[in-house]
């Protein structure tokens, strides 16, 4: 049942983001308004919900800890791939320890 909850309450929430990203110009905002936020967002509510503030507050630090792991590796493989024009595939794949190891650091940091 919770999962069929998640599913719809995801859905709402990527719907309305949807359309919140199709009204605003440039159109390059509208993946600023993706899935990720609006299913974050859900599931934080059902957390709330499910397990209390104290529970959803950690949660919500870890997430955010892997956004701004994610952040620096999306700058890092956008800077490598425009300054030495090497392969998405090969690169993105060798710079994942450097998400995970950045998000490591702040969960050890932060969370934990």
């Amino acid at each position: 049942m919770e999962t069929a909850l998640r599913f719809v309450i995801g859905g709402v929430m990527v719907m309305l983001f949807s359309l919140i990203g199709d009204l605003l110009r440039p159109k390059s905002f509208a993946g600023i308004f993706g899935a990720a936020p609006a299913v974050a967002l859900a599931t934080l509510a059902l957390t709330i919900t499910d397990r209390g503030n104290q529970y959803a507050a950690i949660e919500l630090r870890a997430a955010a800890c892997g956004a701004v792991a994610f952040f620096v590796y999306a700058n890092a493989v956008s800077w490598l791939m425009m300054r030495y024009r090497l392969r998405a595939l090969v690169l993105t794949t060798t710079l994942i320890p450097l998400w995970f190891g950045i998000a490591l650091g702040g969960w050890l940091v932060f969370i934990r």
